[in-house]
């Protein structure tokens, strides 16, 4: 199966928590040129799991969101920020 990796389509809306995280996770992993399988991997975590997350299926326990977030070499917040003030913020320090 070649499955293409592609950004999220759609921006959350920024009250919508579970949203949020669902599209940085998604948005981080892509740009690390990740499937959900290999985050998984380098979470220590199933890959239905990861799925079920960014699908907004499933609530997910804050020491899973750190596991995340360190494979995905960010700070934890920054999966919980809305997508426009991540953005805003990448931008800033890229300066």
């Amino acid at each position: 199966m070649g499955n293409k990796l592609t950004a999220p389509a759609q921006l959350p809306d920024e009250n919508d928590l579970r949203g949020v995280l669902a599209y940085n996770m998604r948005l981080f992993r892509v740009n690390k040129g990740w499937s959900q399988e290999e985050l998984a991997r380098q979470c220590g975590l199933d890959r239905t799991y990861v799925s079920a997350v960014e699908r907004k299926r499933w609530n997910i326990a804050l020491s899973n969101i750190e596991k995340m977030a360190s494979a995905l070499g960010v700070p934890a917040y920054q999966l919980l920020m809305p997508p426009q003030h991540l953005v805003d913020l990448l931008d800033a320090e890229a300066v």
